[in-house]
């Protein structure tokens, strides 16, 4: 039975106002809600409360009469009567400010937080205006460069303990603390142990002075210079909400945005400082054509576009439209992605399409699994962790999984090959062999024995435990891809076997690259169409729409390259990838770049791959453009454009179009709300969601999709247009809550196209998961290899990474971790290795680590030292590596 004895809502008296308040909620919190600002600098809403800067005393009066109490440490009770403007509040104000300010360094003019700082804000609001204190303030060294990316300035720090319990509750990384006594109480970092956290910019962001500063940004700008306009990180897929931040057309700064839904205002380090790459030297700024000297030289858009034009002509008249391939688009925004699907598959005529290199999920169970929003997760009974390490490739997820496991006490399983860096917050943490994922969820589900997996009988207890906390509750799995030396079938089998076990089971897929789940959604696969619909039962749809379709399902990212080493790719588009880079098998991207005809890159800079391109065409970056994006969840959110892009570098959708008009065809797309309109029309997953929608208030969140019921469309005079469920035989949609009554604001007339009669044809339905057949088994290993397990860290040799001076040198040397008695069983003496496969081999040096197990040898993918793609073999369940000494 429901508990009916803890009221629903307490009315609370504020300045005489009644406000109704949650049980048990804070004074200032219940205050805030409902426009009542009482002024605070301890207090901050997504960490625990500590009273320790006393700013938040007000009167309370319970019934015993008023006295003085903190705001931020008590709880709300049913008539309380809370008095914020007293006398005796403003006395206590101006003392505790008065206190503050005796030994802070009035040093606001070259601070970087001027202009933009409570303590400022707050002495001038509430302070006494003249201080009794004239004796020398304390004086330290400043700055103190705590880490690579944050400065410390210790007399500036009124020790609200903001920056430490972030580190310890938030973020993991108690690295940060106070040290000494009294008067002597400073914010310090342990010797020998700097600040180096992945978070620690957020810490910089939520300081209330100057005392914390970040490296990149300091003494770059004042507040009051700065424009700034709210967009979406696309630095990895969690689609953390942001401001951009810039001055005479540069990016100076990126803050994180407290969207509830995802990232809470955080953000990491990687997100909040890789801006610098935008106005890297290395950006395009013009495209480039290769010479006779067999050299990539600058050259006109017109030059290079007919060239780029003529070689996908070229391919086409020679080989069929299956000869030409589209490798990337994760980096696009969505209307660029739907571009460059409708070029591809209803111009051009190929379905050789992926915007994933090789190391994501299928596209099929990705979009067909039954999805879990990172709230869901957050308020699970259980969750299953069944992917990479959260921390190294989805931070900010990291961080909610973690408080969500910590505070709220959801209960965590992890199954992986090696321990990462949630594993301390986990109720049980499993090692499952590398390529037996499948086998360990069967163990767990009692389908199979738990040493086929490697699993102790305590294991499959503690796993079974936290399962059956979910039997009849809600269970959500964090699916990913763990390694990238091992096939992804084995997670998709275990995906099925939990949903057959779990129907209700929710499933969050966390793919790394910013906009894969929006280029995927967009129709980059093969086999897919835009709205989430295969090319059977979209065909008929797409083929009004567009005029035509791919007659069959074309090659994904490895089954390209293989054709283009074969010499039966004559025209090969790179959109933002980079094969050579991110492709987990390298010999199979050389031998495929070698072997295309031509390749035509669309990029922001020259990466390893674009330099051996034909046509280089200068793409804009983030920042540059505006647009959507859509993250992990299948949350679409706006991007802002901020300035303008380097040189005559161009939109993607643009070079869409301008490709698409030398081959004949109209994309009918004239500008990004033209672009998403179209999508709204024609997607049976974004179905009636127009560009106006999406930026209205009522989309603030993002909107999720598939709609639970599509808003009305919105013309080009903003009325109320017909999406068409009358062609398709459905019912008058009514708009999700919130959007009722939307209307067009912000949105340029170009912006807003002439609606058009969708397809007559039956609107498909959105693909659903199914079960695959059982994948082949997993060969045993043998007693002198070990089997390699490759995830991804956050500093790696990304291109965005690459070109930011302050992220740049941040990439940890890269070692072999082996488990202690394999390092011993090999006799490793503290040398270096070489690790041998039979795709090649690499030289690296070699630690102990307890958290690999036996048998497994762990390689960072992706680093600037030591690429663990030479090792990979694609095509093979699992990579064996062989192990000696030098």
């Amino acid at each position: 039975m429901p508990d009916t004895s803890r009221p629903k809502t307490v009315t609370i008296i504020v300045d005489g106002k009644e406000l109704e308040a949650e049980p048990g909620e804070l004074v200032i919190a219940a205050a805030e809600r409902h426009g009542i600002y009482i002024p605070h600098f301890c207090y901050h809403a997504r960490m625990s409360p500590v009273g320790m800067c006393r700013m938040c005393l007000v009167d309370i009066d319970t019934g015993r009469g008023p006295m003085l109490g903190v705001s931020c440490m008590v709880s709300v009770s049913e008539g309380m009567q809370v008095t914020t403007d007293s006398p005796t509040v403003k006395k206590a104000q101006d003392g505790v400010l008065e206190f503050l300010l005796v030994n802070h360094p009035l040093d606001c003019p070259v601070c970087d937080k001027g202009g933009e700082c409570p303590l400022q804000d707050q002495t001038v609001a509430y302070g006494p205006g003249e201080s009794r204190f004239v004796e020398e303030k304390r004086h330290y060294e400043k700055p103190i460069p705590i880490s690579d990316l944050v400065y410390l300035d210790r007399e500036r720090c009124i020790l609200c303990d903001r920056c430490t319990r972030f580190a310890s509750e938030v973020a993991g990384d108690p690295l940060i603390s106070f040290t000494e006594r009294g008067n002597q109480t400073q914010v310090l970092t342990f010797p020998d142990h700097p600040f180096a956290s992945y978070f620690s910019g957020n810490t910089v962001q939520i300081c209330p002075v100057g005392a914390l500063t970040a490296a990149p940004y300091r003494f770059r700008a004042r507040p009051w210079d700065l424009e700034q306009r709210e967009s979406t990180c696309t630095t990895c897929s969690v689609g953390c909400r942001v401001t951009v931040q810039t001055s005479r057309d540069r990016v100076l700064r990126y803050q994180g945005v407290d969207l509830d839904p995802v990232n809470w205002g955080w953000l990491c380090d990687k997100g909040r400082f890789d801006f610098e790459a935008i106005h890297s030297d290395d950006r395009l700024g013009a495209p480039l054509v290769r010479s006779e000297a067999d050299e990539l030289v600058e050259a006109s858009w017109s030059e290079a576009l007919d060239r780029a034009a003529a070689a996908i002509a070229t391919a086409v008249e020679r080989g069929g439209p299956s000869s030409v391939a589209v490798l990337g688009g994760a980096r696009l925004t969505n209307e660029d992605a739907y571009a460059w699907a409708k070029l591809a598959k209803g111009v051009i005529g190929t379905d050789n399409v992926d915007c994933q290199l090789g190391d994501g999920l299928p596209a099929e169970a990705l979009l067909g699994l039954p999805a879990a929003t990172i709230d869901d997760a957050c308020g699970a009974d259980a969750v299953v962790l069944l992917g990479p390490d959260l921390k190294e490739e989805l931070p900010v997820l990291f961080l909610r999984l973690r408080q969500a496991a910590d505070i709220r006490r959801v209960a965590l399983l992890e199954l992986a090959p090696t321990a990462t860096g949630i594993t301390p917050s986990t109720a049980a943490s499993l090692r499952y062999r590398p390529g037996e994922a499948a086998m360990a969820v069967r163990a767990l589900l009692g389908d199979a024995p738990g040493s086929a997996a490697g699993l102790s009988p305590d294991d499959l207890s503690a796993g079974r435990a936290v399962l059956e906390r979910a039997r009849d509750g809600r269970l959500v799995v964090v699916l990913g891809r763990a390694s990238l030396a091992e096939s992804p079938e084995p997670l998709v089998d275990a995906a099925a076997a939990l949903l057959a076990a779990f129907p209700q089971a929710r499933f969050l897929t966390t793919v790394r690259r910013g906009n894969v789940r929006g280029a995927l959604d967009l129709g980059l696969a093969p086999g897919l169409l835009p709205g989430r619909v295969t090319l059977e039962s979209g065909g008929e749809w797409f083929r009004e729409a567009w005029g035509s379709v791919p007659a069959a399902r074309g090659l994904d990212a490895a089954g390209v390259l293989g054709a283009a080493a074969q010499g039966r790719i004559g025209c090969l588009v790179l959109l933002g990838a980079d094969p050579l880079n991110d492709f987990p098998d390298r010999s199979l991207a050389e031998r495929g770049l070698a072997g295309a005809a031509t390749v035509v890159a669309v990029d922001l800079f020259l990466t390893e791959s674009s330099r051996r391109a034909d046509v280089v065409l200068a793409a804009a970056g983030y920042a540059e453009k505006a647009g959507s994006t859509t993250n992990l969840e299948g949350r679409i959110s706006t991007l802002g454009q901020a300035i303008t892009p380097p040189g005559t570098a161009r939109a993607d959708w643009m070079l869409a179009a301008e490709l698409s008009h030398r081959l004949g065809a109209d994309l009918g797309i004239e500008s990004v709300g033209a672009a998403w309109d179209e999508i709204g029309r024609v997607s049976p997953a974004h179905r009636g969601l127009s560009w106006a929608v999406l930026q209205s208030p009522a989309a603030s969140d993002g909107m999720l999709v598939p709609l639970p019921s599509a808003p009305v469309a919105v013309g080009a005079a903003g009325e109320g247009v017909d999406a068409g469920p009358e062609a398709v035989g459905g019912p008058e949609p009514e708009a999700p809550e919130g959007l009722e009554g939307v209307e067009v604001a912000d949105v340029p007339e170009a912006d807003q196209p002439e609606p058009e009669a969708p397809p007559a044809a039956a609107l498909p339905e959105v693909l659903s998961f199914s079960a695959p057949p059982a994948g082949g088994q997993v060969p045993p290993p043998d007693s002198y290899s070990l089997r390699l397990v490759a995830g991804r860290t956050l500093y790696d040799r990304g291109t965005s990474l690459r070109h930011s001076p302050s992220l740049a040198a941040l990439a940890r040397p890269t070692v072999l971790r082996l488990n202690p008695y394999d390092h011993e069983r090999i006799g490793v003496s503290g040398g270096r290795l070489r690790v041998s496969s039979s795709r090649g081999s690499v030289v690296v040096a070699a630690v102990a680590d307890a958290a690999v197990p036996r048998g497994a040898a762990v390689l960072a993918f992706g680093q600037p030292d030591v690429a663990a793609a030479e090792l990979i073999d694609v095509a093979a369940p699992v990579t064996d590596v062989r192990v000696e000494t030098l």
